[in-house]
């Protein structure tokens, strides 16, 4: 059913979320149990918790929603279960079951339209060959969508923000700049086709991405969302102990999103990343302000970031482009140290 989504929220997707480091403040004094079968939990701030049943088996639990972030009920119910899917991607597991997460007001928008978000988004669960075993659904003034996913990995093939080693090569798998696009388009300022592409990418499943990490033996990733690059790269090198160096120049980049930076369209969630990151962070001489903003921008369902060994990350890339990720591009690579570096 055609009903503009964007005229019911001002913010939307994973820049939606908490900042960082709010959430770090929160959950410091939490008390959680621990068992020697819980291989990751939010220690590491990494994309899922994962909880080892045997020794061929573990689990991966995640769970990711937020506000519309494009017009379209259908499109946007894709995206935000393409988001959800990703974190168990991202752990280089294989998503088995889901259950949807919703929140829609009970009058003013037509009930169709939910149903357009849940048919978007089961469609995505549908292709990821994952299970839907229900949902919960209340009243909220702004409708909200997402998924809790259950996911499965083997122990030995976890894949994990932690274990980046000095020497490893940074691969991004898509495209970085969508959280510009999409406030671009609010304004009324980006090309058109431009904003369908980064719609386009946000609808591309990390599935073939885990694949390749499987194929290449890949043990340390991340994927990119809300925290944009320059965030989720500051947690892997704090949670792995090594000092992350990020090329900008090769960085893979939407059309004109550089020049909308320039003219001045830096969402707010940039601002609160950079914020984030900064105790973190090193910027060498000549990296322009376009170029940092960039890698501060809120990303929603975003690439993969891996850390790939030297000898295979030439083929590596080559599997990403073949598999549905024309931008893949090495970005920079892992050395000992710590923090981020932008050169």
């Amino acid at each position: 059913m055609e009903f503009d989504l964007l005229s019911v929220c001002q913010t939307g997707g994973c820049s939606a979320k908490l900042p960082a480091g709010l959430l770090d403040s929160l959950l410091s004094d939490i008390p959680l149990l621990h068992h020697p079968d819980i291989l990751v939990d939010i220690a590491t701030h990494d994309d899922a918790g994962v909880y080892r049943l045997n020794d061929t088996t573990a689990l991966i639990v995640t769970t990711d929603f937020f506000p519309p972030l494009c017009s379209s009920a259908r499109t946007f119910g894709r995206i935000a279960a393409c988001n959800a899917l990703s974190d168990v991607y991202a752990m280089g597991g294989k998503p088995l079951l889901t259950l949807n997460l919703s929140m829609f007001p009970a009058e003013g928008i037509p009930l169709e339209v939910l149903h357009d978000i849940l048919l978007g988004g089961q469609e995505m669960v549908n292709e990821a060959g994952a299970f839907t075993m229900g949902g919960h659904t209340i009243v909220d003034a702004v409708p909200k969508y997402g998924l809790a996913v259950v996911g499965m990995v083997e122990p030995d093939r976890l894949v994990s923000n932690a274990a980046a080693r000095a020497g490893d090569v940074l691969v991004l798998t898509k495209a970085l700049g969508a959280g510009v696009l999409l406030a671009a388009h609010r304004l009324g300022l980006a090309d058109e086709d431009t904003y369908r592409a980064a719609l386009d990418q946000m609808c591309v499943l990390n599935a073939k991405g885990a694949e390749v990490m499987r194929k290449y033996g890949i043990r340390c990733a991340t994927d990119i969302t809300g925290f944009g690059l320059m965030g989720h790269a500051c947690k892997m090198a704090a949670a792995s102990g090594k000092q992350l160096r990020i090329h900008t120049g090769l960085l893979p980049v939407f059309p004109e999103v550089l020049s909308l930076l320039h003219a001045g369209c830096v969402p707010g969630a940039a601002f609160r990343n950079l914020e984030f990151a900064k105790p973190h962070l090193r910027v060498e001489p000549g990296v322009s302000l376009e170029a940092k903003m960039l890698c501060a921008d809120a990303q929603t369902s975003g690439g993969l970031l891996m850390c790939v060994d030297a000898a295979s990350v030439q083929a590596a890339v080559r599997d990403l482009k073949a598999g549905g990720y024309p931008c893949a591009a090495v970005v920079g690579q892992v050395s000992e140290g710590d923090g981020i570096v932008l050169d």
